[in-house]
């Protein structure tokens, strides 16, 4: 059995991050599979989601290690050609990944009592987020 929901999630721009395990663990439970998989995916190729301890050290330390990473540059490629301020948004999405696969047990995400799942809007402006979240099993 496969059923499937969208999250939507408003940002701020870049380095906010949101944690979205309730919204996950309600599509899980109105799917009424007790055993399977999530996947979790962001719309879009300037946000990530993933797992973390949900926690305000941890939700600035986050953003920031990818802003080390892939620091805000106009010597990227995508802005010597779009000039649009994102390409280390892009990169930092990219690196991270866009999507997640947690096991549904007993009707629930299998998560760890420090794990939560976050969504992290990479791009430089607001947007409106789109999430799938995909749950399959029975």
């Amino acid at each position: 059995m496969t059923h499937q929901e969208e999250i939507s999630v408003r940002t701020s721009g870049h380095g906010e991050m949101h944690d979205i395990t309730s919204q996950v663990a309600a599509v899980v439970e109105r799917s009424g599979i007790q055993t399977g998989l999530v996947h979790i995916f962001n719309l879009g190729s300037t946000a990530t989601v993933g797992t973390i301890e949900y926690e305000p050290g941890l939700e600035r330390d986050y953003p920031e290690m990818l802003d080390r990473l892939i620091p805000a540059s106009r010597h990227y490629g995508h802005e010597q050609a779009w000039h649009d301020g994102n390409g280390h948004s892009h990169l930092q999405a990219s690196l991270a990944g866009p999507s997640l696969t947690v096991p549904v047990r007993q009707g629930r995400p299998a998560l760890g009592p420090w794990q939560q799942v976050f969504h992290l809007e990479c791009d430089v402006k607001a947007r409106n987020r789109i999430i799938l979240v995909t749950v399959q099993g029975e």
